[in-house]
């Protein structure tokens, strides 16, 4: 007995091209969002790749602003060194949870890391500093400083470390991103940017 359900449409129907445009149009959006979303800057260590997401603004005035600035950036921080494979992986986790809460606009006033986060920055912490905690002078400061036995982290010592005292400056309204330096990047309207340049009348 044949079924007269049919999965395919009829000869002669213009199916394809529809799904053909609607296809287009969703992979069209994707690569817009992409370049919105300055995706590949991601790849690189750039600090101002953060920015991309304006409620980091304050995270990174705030390190421009500290001492860390000249030796360290996000990167060195905040994703593991371990391998390239796990840094990219969690570059890439951290990114989308990052993305769809920023998108949401769920992201609270303060931002505090996940439980993963801290302990890579623990980590890199350490790694950093490892000359440090591995003198003699040093000894045991490893081991007292260990979260199993005193529950605590370097930045609860060290909290202006390495963002500075500005950190606390957490409502991005006040706070700055950097000015693009390509022009193509340059946001400035041509009637204001003309009379920026304007000479003054002798």
């Amino acid at each position: 007995m044949k079924s007269s359900f049919k999965i395919l449409p009829e000869r002669g129907s213009n199916w394809r091209q529809i799904a053909l445009f609607f296809i287009a149009v969703i992979i069209g959006l994707g690569l817009f969002m992409m370049r919105e979303a300055r995706v590949t800057s991601y790849l690189s260590d750039d600090p101002q790749a953060c920015v991309n997401c304006h409620v980091m603004t304050p995270v990174y005035n705030s390190w421009m602003n500290s001492s860390h600035r000249e030796w360290a950036n996000c990167n060195d921080c905040h994703v593991p060194h371990d391998n390239l494979a796990n840094k990219y992986f969690f570059k890439a986790k951290d990114g989308l949870y990052h993305a769809s809460v920023f998108t949401a606009r769920a992201e609270p006033d303060v931002i505090k890391m996940k439980e993963a986060s801290q302990e890579v920055v623990q980590q890199n912490c350490i790694r950093c500093h490892v000359q440090q905690v591995t003198q003699v002078k040093y000894d045991g400061w490893i081991e007292d400083h260990q979260e199993k036995r005193t529950g605590r982290q370097c930045w609860s010592c060290h909290k202006q470390v390495p963002h500075g005292k500005i950190h606390g400056l957490h409502t991005v309204k006040y706070n700055l991103a950097p000015i693009p330096t390509d022009q193509e990047e340059m946001v400035i309207p041509d009637w204001l940017a003309e009379q920026t340049t304007k000479k003054p009348q002798e």
